[in-house]
Order: C-alpha cells, then structure tokens, then sequence
C-alpha cells in the first residue's frame, strides 16, 4: 500500500513498537494487534477510536479463536462510532464466527466465495501422508530430489518445528532463513528482503507469512 500510495501514511501497532503517551498520531491507517491497538487508543491516547471511519479485522476466525483477542475487539468495538464502517475477512466462517460477526454487526452483508475461486488455477496442489516429522522431512528430501525448485516457502504450524526443520536443511546444504512472529517488524522485513534477492532460496515460517 505504502509503495503504490505514497501519500497515505501508515503505522505499526505491534510488538516492539512504542509511542509517547498524550501525542497524537498523524498517520492515517494504523495496522496492529488488538492489545496494541487499545493501549495505544485508550491507555495512551495517541489517537481517538471513536474517530475510526472504517475497522477491519482480518483473520477473524484466528482473532475468535485466540484467547484474549476476541475480548480485546469486542472492547475495540465498543469505543468506535456508530458510523464506522466494519470488514471482516476470514477464510473459515464457522458458527462462531457468525456469531460473533452478527453481535457485532446485526444483518451484515455477507461475500463468500465459490470453492474454485479459492485457489489459483495456475497451482496445483498436492498431499503427501506422513506418519511423523522425520517422515515429513523425508518427503521434503524426496521433492527436492526429484524437481528443480528455485525458491521455496515452507509453512510451519509452531516456531519449533519451523526451528527444527531449518536446522535440517541448512545441515544438509540448504540456504535458509527462518520467519516467525517473534521477530520484530524490522527484523521480518529484513528476512523478506533477503529472500526476495534471492540470497536464501528456503523460507521457513509459520503462519504469521500466511497472514501477511
């Protein structure tokens, strides 16, 4: 957004980001996490909920599932105007998430889509059963053996199996960098970097990728 729109300032309201209590924000977005996002808005007071236009929450269903969060944005809710306007995105709407949707949103509109839209045609998709993580591995070695894969992203469910299989590859030869949420943005953005230039031609992350 900052590259094609240069003239919209944006904040980051995440760990390792501090503010000054009692200044006010200039940016106009400020993307962050629930617990920053009221500290800042309510503890500090750097800038003014109830002059939020537009709220949205990605991930909801992540958001509902995780302790803490879904307390955290039902307070978010609760200090913005009547007027503001609410997205959510989430890629499994289950009960709920209806539910919680609809209690904050009574008869929202609701844009699914269809279950082809949601892959790329150009993608194929493929599943290997493993029985456990050194199988897992083994089934990684054996698509490295057999196609030429000139970077790669691979996606963990925990920071310790995202450290476990780094250590892996890199033993076995492989240029790798790790990305998980206990980076800052800084240093995130730096691993990114570095892979785009294609100085490491593994990436390995848990979901904290997948959620941009």
């Amino acid at each position: 957004m900052a590259q094609f729109c240069p003239e919209i300032k944006l904040k980051f309201a995440v760990r390792g980001e501090e503010v000054t209590p009692n200044t006010k924000l200039k940016d106009h977005i400020i993307i962050g996490t629930p617990g920053k996002i009221l500290d800042w808005g309510l503890k500090y007071r750097v800038f003014d909920l109830k002059k939020i236009r537009v709220f949205v929450l990605d991930e909801a269903d992540v958001m509902i599932a995780t302790q803490g969060h879904h307390d955290q944005c039902i307070r978010i809710h609760k200090q913005l105007s009547s007027r503001c306007q609410m997205l959510f995105f989430s890629a499994t709407y289950d009960k709920e998430v209806m539910n919680f949707a609809q209690h904050i949103v009574p008869d929202p509109t609701i844009i699914r889509l269809m279950r082809e839209q949601e892959s790329l045609e150009n993608i194929k998709q493929y599943y290997v059963k493993c029985m456990n993580e050194e199988d897992k591995y083994n089934a990684i070695q054996n698509i490295y053996a057999g196609i030429t894969i000139g970077q790669a992203i691979i996606f963990c469910h925990t920071r310790k199996t995202a450290g476990w299989l780094a250590g892996k590859m890199s033993s076995d030869g492989h240029s790798v960098a790790v990305l998980s949420g206990d980076l800052t943005v800084e240093q995130r953005l730096a691993v990114l970097d570095r892979f785009r230039a294609g100085l490491e031609k593994v990436l390995i992350t848990t979901n904290v990728l997948s959620r941009g």
